[in-house]
């Protein structure tokens, strides 16, 4: 039969799979193993191959049957088909292993042996060509000893003087015990159609930091196992366990010192990796991870520094999957110093990094934005995607069945790498797809999903779901698609969301546009609550969270910020509460006051509207126990606010205007003791070279108005019956891009304050006139009709580029669901609505080969006392060969005169059709030579939920056999079918 979703499978003394590629030179006898599609990497599967004369040339026979649901097909809008990898190869190298574990070889962590064969290649070979080799049983648990481990080999391309560049091709490297191919101190290697499965360790493994120009193409890593050589390979109890090397009585914290194994381990951004396929790991699929200078035997090979700011190489058609952290992860370091007193921490343990790409790897020059170009990211427990730097863009990828799809986390915002961002372009998130997963293989999570059925969840049963997450910024979206984020009963599930117990600034300049959210999305943005996992929701990020929505795609309301319900910093009279996303959306200009407070750093800052200030908010800054506190607050433009402690006023103060433009100001009140005396300068602080210029100091004003004219005089005012210090703050020079400063340096105005012991710090809660909010333009919706240009492309898809998709949609009801006032039956072919308003059978035909719809026809099985004689005269007579054939049925009755219809049977179906009366039929067929695996049939009874089918259906496909000139009318039919939407029902053929 044909499963709703998964392979196409037939059962013929074993299991048939339907494969993208050519597989005729795998034989009978060989082994294979199928990739996870679910949470769990443990659901990767092993099978031999059975004869099979009956097979095509992209099929293979099994010989059991598979545990779990392997997906074998693009749904909704990702590719989500399984990986199927061959271990079986001609030359054969394994290790000789024993019965167990024994000796000095970490038998606490390994009831099996892992002292396993290796191949170490050193510098000054002739020659090294390794191709359609297996390797088992390889590998120790020693530093050193891996199944393949190119060691300090220095160039091995042209570069290095090899007339034919070195290379590992069509290497099958399973059950070994440390790695799959270590490449260290070693540049310019090809690393080409080669598994990595069932390993112990990072298994493509970059070492020292050095490494560059390598190229991993089209590879496969599956259940990526810990290990113990390095921090980072280990698990909690490794972590916990190993300890020689830690100073004194360190423990280490699992979390943040190990917990890191990947797939693919990248230690310099200079290396190519093009439509590899990360597909289970313990931790994470594809890691960027960065060493600040060249670590063990590469010291001293580059300055401190330079891999953080080495630009990306190429980045092409990867997919991460079934990973337990995230299939993705840009950033972190490793400590490149020996534990010590000051630092306990082992070598090599994860730290802190982060990339920030520039030309030449020259901080001095100009930007080179990384560019990942068509990630495939699903059913990560965790993420499916984190990037921490800048310039990063995404372009072209899909994010689908991730408990957060993709969190941008720019390193753009003060004080840290002025300018930079982040992007995500042309990409599709799906909360809950059809890839329902399956139970078992250590997925920990089975419950509801948001359309009732029970599916694997990420996390937690409880855990918020969110698309794109938000962290600081400044971050960018555009032309994205977002699918599926329904909220339930146990969980939130929204489009868009943010950086949970965040206490980090957040940019006004987040910005999106172009996004196409569609129906299916019951949540579109959300703030979070009180509760769990949010905690108490009041850090200072959380309360700081906003973004700008530019064209209105996402709120209807064109150049409107989104910030959350209860920030009064960025309310006036005309927002609108959107209490669903406990959010807010405003109108205005806004900006950032960064706050620098010393003597005493531990204090909560209260900031507060004039024109609200009974409602101020409250932070508490984000350096506890730092020389200097930093506050952040995200303002409205040319307002007056107020500034309180709770305790007395810190000694110094400076206040920042970050994201301000020529002319922006604010006017700022600040509580002090009665008796304090001011020192106020003004000056420009450059902070890549950490010189100060253009100071100039502030004279005492004698009243408030004066100080705060906007004459241009640097003056304050200090009321001392009121106790607050009046400055006007504002921008005098130009901003360029996404810097936060202007292109002068970093204005500020840094206030001294000389107070005594026993001064009254208490100040009224507002020393400004008593004035309403001043009124801002309101929100209003200018969005006259759907928009065309937003969204991104149908499919994310890694594989067989010439391919291109059509979305198919199939909705029929039957008599139940129109007694229950459901009454729109219809197809749907990309954006193309066909809708059907009255009873019977209805078809619509495709060419395969362009996908221009070639005829349509409505069959009344109510009256039609010939239908099922008309039907196969349709089918046999006007439905030409190489067509999808697409059926769709509203409230239908039993055919007349004929119990069952064979010529179904001629569009794929394996048996005759007897409909049932009041019940519901669906099918997605084919006519032509070949039966296509895509094929689908629904045929439900009255009292079933109605028959409904969502598709990706690939054209032009070799088995069709599509005459050459079908590229040109594929192009036609897609510039066709892009945006028309069909509102009257045919009812004859439209040949």
């Amino acid at each position: 039969g044909v499963p709703h979703n998964g392979f196409k499978v037939e059962v013929s003394k074993g299991i048939i799979l339907h494969l993208v590629d050519e597989v005729t030179s795998w034989l009978p006898g060989d082994r294979i193993v199928i990739a996870s599609t679910d949470y769990s990497m443990h659901q990767a599967e092993e099978f031999n191959l059975l004869p099979c004369p009956e097979c095509k040339s992209n099929q293979v026979k099994i010989d059991g049957s598979p545990l779990y649901l392997h997906i074998g097909e693009v749904i909704d809008g990702v590719d989500m088909r399984a990986e199927v990898g061959l271990l079986t190869r001609n030359i054969v190298i394994q290790g000789e292993m024993e019965d167990s574990c024994y000796g000095q070889n970490q038998c606490q962590f390994f009831p099996f042996d892992t002292f396993g064969g290796h191949i170490k290649i050193l510098r000054n070979f002739s020659s090294v060509h390794m191709s359609g080799v297996e390797l088992k049983n390889m590998g120790q648990q020693i530093l050193g000893s891996y199944p393949v481990h190119f060691h300090l080999a220095g160039d091995v391309d042209e570069r290095g003087g090899y007339e034919h560049p070195t290379y590992l091709d069509n290497l099958a490297i399973h059950h070994c015990f440390s790695r799959c191919v270590a490449i260290h101190g070693t540049h310019g290697l090809l690393v080409k159609d080669t598994i990595g499965y069932d390993t112990l360790g990072h298994c493509f493994f970059l070492e020292d930091g050095t490494e560059q120009r390598n190229t991993f193409y089209h590879n496969l890593g599956l259940l990526t196992r810990s290990g113990t050589i390095l921090p980072s390979d280990r698990n909690e109890a490794m972590c916990l366990g190993i300890r020689g090397h830690v100073y004194g009585n360190y423990v280490p914290v699992p979390s943040t010192d190990c917990m890191a194994v990947s797939t693919f381990w990248i230690a310099n951004p200079n290396n190519n990796l093009i439509e590899n396929a990360a597909a289970g790991a313990q931790d994470v699929g594809i890691w960027y991870i960065f060493h600040r200078v060249p670590t063990g035997q590469s010291e001293g090979q580059y300055p401190e520094g330079q891999a953080e700011h080495t630009p990306l190489g190429v980045f092409y058609n990867n997919r991460a999957h079934s990973n337990f952290k995230a299939g993705l992860f840009i950033g972190k370091g490793v400590k490149t110093t020996r534990a010590s007193a000051e630092d306990p921490r082992e070598y090599l343990t994860v730290d802190n990094a982060r990339f920030h790409p520039h030309q030449d790897a020259d901080p001095e020059k100009p930007r080179v934005p990384a560019v990942l170009d068509g990630l495939i990211a699903f059913k990560n427990n965790d993420h499916g995607a984190w990037a921490r730097g800048g310039d990063i863009i995404f372009c072209n990828s899909g994010f689908s069945d991730n408990g957060i799809g993709l969190t941008l986390a720019s390193d753009g915002t003060f004080p840290t790498d002025e300018g930079s961002s982040l992007e995500v372009t042309r990409s599709i998130f799906v909360g809950e797809s059809s890839n329902f997963g399956s139970q078992g293989g250590q997925n920990s999570y089975w419950g509801k999903g948001a359309n009732g059925e029970y599916r694997t969840l990420p996390r937690n049963k409880t855990f918020p779901i969110r698309g794109f997450q938000i962290y600081d910024g400044p971050v960018r979206m555009t032309k994205c698609t977002f699918k599926k984020f329904t909220p339930t009963v146990d969980r939130y599930s929204s489009a868009i969301g943010f950086f949970m117990k965040n206490s980090w600034q957040i940019s006004p300049q987040n910005n999106v546009s172009r996004i196409l959210m569609e129906k299916s999305v019951g949540l579109k943005v959300f703030f979070g609550r009180s509760g769990q996992w949010f905690g108490n929701n009041d850090n200072d990020g959380d309360k700081m969270s906003i973004f700008h929505d530019l064209d209105g795609s996402v709120t209807g309301y064109p150049d409107t910020f989104i910030g959350r319900a209860d920030n009064y910093l960025l309310r006036h009279p005309g927002c609108l509460a959107v209490p669903r996303w406990n959010g807010v959306m405003c109108t205005g200009k806004y900006a950032q006051l960064y706050i620098q407070a010393r003597r005493p750093e531990n204090l909560t800052l209260s900031i507060a509207r004039a024109a609200y200030h009974s409602h101020p908010l409250r932070l508490r800054g984000v350096n506890r126990g730092a020389p200097y506190q930093q506050y952040q607050p995200v303002v409205m433009l040319e307002q007056a606010y107020i500034i309180q402690w709770d305790g007395r006023a810190p000694e110094d103060i400076i206040l920042y205007p970050i994201n301000f433009n020529r002319g922006d100001w604010l006017h700022v009140a600040l509580c002090y003791p009665r008796e304090a005396v001011f020192q106020v300068v003004a000056d420009v602080y450059q902070r890549r070279t950490g010189t100060v210029h253009s100071v100039k100091h502030y004279l005492a004003a004698p009243s408030q108005a004066s100080a705060l004219n906007r004459t241009g005089e640097r003056l304050f005012y200090f009321d001392r019956a009121s106790g607050y210090l009046f400055v006007h703050l504002q921008a005098h020079e130009s901003r360029k891009g996404h810097s936060y400063c202007s292109q002068q340096g970093c204005e500020r105005i840094k206030i001294m304050a000389h107070m005594y012991p026993g001064d009254s710090w208490s100040c009224a809660p507002n020393p400004f006139p008593q004035r309403p909010a001043a009124p801002q333009r309101p929100v209003f919706q200018n969005l006259p009709g759907p928009c065309r240009a937003c969204g991104a492309p149908q499919v994310a898809i890694t594989s067989t580029p010439l391919v291109k998709y059509i979305r198919i949609q199939i909705q029929s009801l039957g008599r139940a669901d129109i007694q229950n006032h459901l009454t729109s039956a219809f197809i749907k072919i990309n954006d193309r609505v066909f809708p059907f308003n009255s009873r019977g059978i209805f078809f619509v035909v495709l060419d395969a080969c362009s996908g221009a719809v070639m005829s349509r026809q409505h069959f009344d099985m109510v009256t039609g006392e010939n239908a099922a004689s008309a039907i196969t005269d349709y089918v046999q007579t006007f439905i030409k060969e190489r067509s999808l054939v697409l059926v769709c049925s509203r409230d239908i009755a039993e055919v007349s005169g004929s119990s069952e219809m064979s010529v179904f049977t001629r569009l794929g179906s394996a048996k005759p059709i007897a409909f049932y009366r009041e019940g519901s039929f669906a099918m997605l067929g084919y006519k032509g030579q070949t039966k296509p695996s895509w094929i689908k049939v629904l045929n439900h009874a009255g009292y079933q939920k109605a028959a409904s089918l969502q598709h990706y259906v690939p054209l032009k496909l070799k088995e069709y056999q599509c005459p050459a000139n079908a590229e040109e009318s594929l192009k036609f039919a897609f510039s066709q079918n892009s945006s028309e939407h069909v509102s009257a029902e045919p009812k004859v053929s439209l040949d």
